[in-house]
């Protein structure tokens, strides 16, 4: 007992079934309780009529025996007779007034049973305190026979009920205690239960130690893929940035390939960065991923040369300001996938006005002049897949999902506020302490950037 009171939950079921059981003791012991009493005063009345109809009845026949046949008369009952149209002048004042029938006499302690016929009324007094101890009494034991009998079976029956429960109890603290990377099955073998389990439990653990086998099978499953992807999806990457590395070191490459180069050596760089994102949102949480310490304004200024080429041709112009671009120790590619999502759909749903970058020690907010998003749009925004307007643009609706979940990862929350028409306006806050911000560089003066012609 005293090794399951060390294990069992507190608020498990073995505490439920113990308030259900007294809530069920006190509830039979009041529908007991008052059933004895009306019992009891039903009784009381019964035999209290019968038992003076009864001397009525025996007075009567004797009256028509002999018209002066005496009245009762004993330590309990007393009789009046008032003959056909005599006064009832002789009887006590508490009597006068009764019709027939059994009736309560004022002051308690007696009854009074009025019988008339041709002959006259007649009046049987009864003094009803030993029949109403003898009721009491009884009424007494039978109701603490009836207690005791339904305390002592709730105690039995809740001491089986928690009996048969307190493997279950036991199991689920068990189980809530397992690591659910690699959890030890071998804690839940029947042989280790504080009581027999029974076979509906034997079959419950069995299900939970198989369960556990599968989760620690996927959860292996997981790290080999995350550990095989992190290497054979950089492969490639690799190979290509060191080719286009040695097309462009070749003095014989034409300039606009060049131009393509660089564009193919970027786009490696934004996929390498996007799988580093995702690998990341794979790991799990404790797994602490490489970080480095990085300026954020550097981040920024890639994100922001990198969609130059999507605004050309738009009457958009896209400026930076710098209130003080702090230091972070992070993952920096994870905050520039985020920035350039954000920056990307500005540029998409901005086809005239300004995007406008204001970098400042506590965050990033990234505002836009474009077609802004309406209520219903806005609350759907981070959802996978989600696309308000599939005419714009390639996205995939993976975007905004992405920003979230890398925030949510490192403690940087995302907001969106917009308005139809209105543009939009996100805000990337860094909080404090997670990751903490370093010395933030020196501010400068608002720096304007353009797209090029």
């Amino acid at each position: 007992m005293d090794r399951f009171a060390a294990t069992a939950m507190p608020q498990g079921l073995p505490r439920k079934i113990k308030l259900a059981f007294i809530l069920q003791a006190l509830i039979g012991s009041i529908a007991i309780t008052l059933g004895i009493l009306l019992a009891g005063l039903a009784v009381r009345h019964v035999v209290l009529e019968q038992r003076m109809q009864r001397e009525a009845d025996d007075y009567w026949d004797g009256r028509k025996r002999d018209p002066e046949y005496p009245l009762p008369r004993t330590s309990t009952t007393r009789g009046h007779f008032v003959p056909t149209g005599a006064s009832d002048s002789v009887l006590p004042a508490q009597m006068r007034a009764v019709g027939s029938g059994l009736h309560n006499l004022p002051g308690g302690g007696k009854v009074v049973l009025v019988d008339r016929r041709e002959a006259g009324s007649f009046y049987l007094v009864y003094a009803t305190s030993l029949i109403d101890e003898a009721i009491l009494y009884t009424g007494l034991f039978s109701l603490l026979f009836s207690l005791l009998t339904t305390y002592l079976i709730s105690w039995h029956t809740y001491r089986t009920s928690k009996r048969l429960v307190s493997p279950v109890s036991w199991l689920a603290n068990v189980v809530s205690q397992w690591d659910p990377r690699d959890p030890d099955t071998s804690l839940i073998e029947p042989i280790k239960f504080p009581y027999d389990p029974g076979s509906e439990v034997r079959r419950l653990s069995s299900a939970l130690s198989g369960l556990a086998e599968r989760v620690s099978d996927f959860v292996q499953r997981e790290r080999d893929f995350t550990r095989d992807a992190s290497h054979e999806l950089r492969t490639p990457l690799t190979v290509i940035r060191v080719a286009t590395d040695l097309m462009l070191a070749d003095p014989d490459t034409p300039v606009r390939a060049q131009r393509s180069l660089l564009r193919v050596q970027r786009a490696g760089r934004d996929m390498e960065a996007v799988i580093d994102a995702f690998l990341i949102l794979a790991r799990e949480s404790d797994v602490e991923p490489q970080s480095e310490e990085f300026a954020v304004r550097d981040i920024v200024d890639n994100e922001m040369e990198r969609i130059l080429p999507l605004l050309n041709g738009k009457p958009v112009e896209l400026h930076l300001y710098d209130e003080g671009g702090p230091r972070l120790t992070a993952p920096p590619h994870a905050l520039g996938v985020m920035i350039g999502n954000l920056l990307s759909n500005a540029v998409r749903f901005t086809d005239s006005g300004r995007i406008d970058v204001r970098l400042s020690r506590d965050g990033i907010e990234i505002r836009d002049t474009g077609i802004g998003m309406s209520v219903e749009t806005l609350t759907k925004a981070f959802t996978p897949f989600y696309r308000a307007d599939f005419s714009a643009g390639d996205g995939k609706g993976m975007g905004l999902s992405i920003v979230r979940r890398l925030g949510e990862r490192f403690g940087w929350p995302v907001t969106l506020t917009s308005a139809p028409g209105q543009g939009t306006t996100a805000v990337i806050r860094f909080k404090p302490g997670l990751p903490p911000p370093l010395a933030p560089m020196t501010p400068p003066a608002p720096v304007p950037r353009v797209p090029e012609a």
